[in-house]
């Protein structure tokens, strides 16, 4: 199960950072990649970032680049949760979006498993 939480409602040019925790156990151990998308209203869900989980690599979609920063843990203290983090900054209204985590495991191609979205409102 992935948990994602964070979300607000901030004024352009804010900033607010995304947690998503997987739980669960077995079912992510071995994980691949998590990643952030985000569906606007009346807009098809869109790629944010994503982080390959071995080498803390990350990938951006080219409307966050240099604004938006993907990280990712593990909660020893919390069971060893494996959690992803999106920092975004210098937000836009453009951003305001439900944005859901996503995590795709090893030997998969699709992210199979998605959390069930948190609310970002960027106002003027």
């Amino acid at each position: 199960q992935l948990q994602a939480s964070g979300g607000g409602s901030v004024q352009v040019g804010g900033s607010l950072r995304l947690s998503c925790s997987a739980s669960g156990g077995r079912a992510f151990r071995y994980l691949s990649h998590m990643a952030w998308f985000r569906q606007a209203p009346g807009k098809e869900r869109e790629f944010v970032a994503a982080i390959m989980w071995s080498t803390r690599l990350p990938t951006y979609g080219d409307s966050v680049k240099g604004r938006f920063t993907i990280s990712r843990d593990v909660i020893s203290r919390d069971n060893a949760k494996k959690t992803v983090y999106l920092q975004m900054n210098n937000l836009q209204s453009e951003d305001t979006a439900v944005y859901l985590c996503a995590a795709r495991l090893v030997g998969h191609d699709d992210y199979a498993h998605w959390g069930q979205g948190t609310l970002v409102t960027v106002s003027s």
